[in-house]
């Protein structure tokens, strides 16, 4: 994908990033990248984790990018002593778009990182795409106090909405917000610390859902294979990275396939899953609008869509679309997110019937399924 990533909204914080990995080339380009940012700061270079840790302690920086494969102590051995040296700094593995770059990767999440960028193939596109990637996590990652993706004041909490709130939901004359009188599909959104999000969050749901549950990660292609078997160990039930044509089945929970869009459309009178690699939406593939404008033209108002964490603004325009048809979204709050970008878009178009955190979005989720309305 050649097109930029959108940029986090400009901060006085200036974030100071540390380097950790043995390849001069990547130092010496990304030391050059950051260096040329004026919203970040370089606050050291190491060639090991030994050195990163060591470096860690001294400069206590804000954002370290750790890379995985290194001589003395690789990146995961080195990932909980970085994370003691610098209590308060942010994680963001560098990893290579591999089976075994993926499931060190994933296996890194669960440990405490933050994010993951995967490493450039030899073109001078998927390097730029890398550059774009990396500097724009960088500085999400970096800021102390996040901001949402509109840069407004940070959005009320409410554990739930009143189902007749005064807030208009866009593109709408006079609806106001309001919970479908029966829920048929949950749809999930995700992105920047979405992995540990959904690990947290599914169990919880996994058990008690009969409905189906279908998950836009941002994620690329194998990377998204080893999230479905990581979320399978969480839930204790076969989470499936999405099939084409694929019948949807209640109780199963769907992950969308990395660089394939996931939709549900309707054939021969049941919901089915399309997948298609048609071009990017909001720099994404998979993205999350498209599913879930899908989701509300198959099921009309009996959509609970959820946004969690993420950086951008994808699943604001899906979400106008399913409280424009009567269902509705919650998203993550602010404090429980990695960034709120994502889910601060949403509530900043007044599209959230209820902001929850993280701990508290499954009984929220549970209480609307189950018809308990307050």
């Amino acid at each position: 994908m050649n097109a930029p990533i959108p940029r986090p909204v400009a901060s006085s914080h200036i974030a100071r990033v540390l380097i950790v990995d043995d390849s001069a080339i990547i130092r010496g380009l990304v030391t050059r990248w950051i260096e040329a940012e004026p919203n970040l700061k370089l606050a050291g270079v190491a060639v090991n984790g030994r050195d990163g840790v060591k470096l860690a302690g001294e400069t206590q920086p804000d954002v370290i990018i750790l890379d995985i494969e290194m001589p003395e102590m690789n990146g995961l051995e080195a990932l909980p002593a970085l994370l003691k040296a610098a209590p308060k700094a942010r994680v963001l593995m560098s990893s290579t778009l591999t089976r075994r770059g993926a499931e060190v990767t994933m296996k890194a999440l669960t440990l405490g990182a933050a994010d993951y960028i995967t490493k450039p193939e030899t073109s001078a596109a998927a390097a730029a795409d890398f550059q774009r990637d990396l500097i724009a996590k960088a500085i999400a990652l970096g800021r102390r106090f996040h901001s949402s993706a509109s840069g407004l004041a940070t959005a009320p909490r409410p554990v739930l909405a009143p189902a007749s709130g005064p807030a208009r939901a866009p593109g709408t004359a006079s609806s106001h917000l309001r919970l479908p009188t029966a829920v048929d599909v949950l749809v999930i959104g995700s992105s920047t610390g979405g992995p540990q999000a959904l690990r947290a969050l599914l169990p919880d749901l996994a058990s008690k859902l009969r409905q189906p549950i279908l998950i836009a990660q941002h994620m690329p292609a194998m990377f998204t294979t080893i999230l479905a078997q990581h979320l399978s160990q969480a839930t204790k039930k076969d989470v499936q990275e999405a099939k084409d044509g694929a019948t949807l089945t209640p109780g199963c929970i769907y992950v969308a396939p990395g660089d394939y869009h996931m939709r549900i459309s309707k054939r021969h009178g049941a919901p089915r899953i399309e997948l298609d690699q048609s071009p990017p939406v909001n720099f994404c593939r998979p993205a999350v609008d498209p599913l879930f404008m899908s989701a509300c033209e198959v099921y009309g108002p009996n959509v609970l869509a959820v946004v969690l964490t993420g950086m951008g603004s994808d699943g604001k325009r899906g979400g106008e679309s399913i409280v424009a048809r009567g269902g509705a979204v919650l998203a993550q709050d602010e404090a429980s997110s990695v960034v709120w970008g994502m889910p601060g878009a949403v509530a900043h178009a007044n599209l959230c019937y209820g902001i929850h955190a993280l701990k508290d979005m499954a009984p929220a989720i549970l209480q609307i399924v189950q018809g308990r309305r307050t």
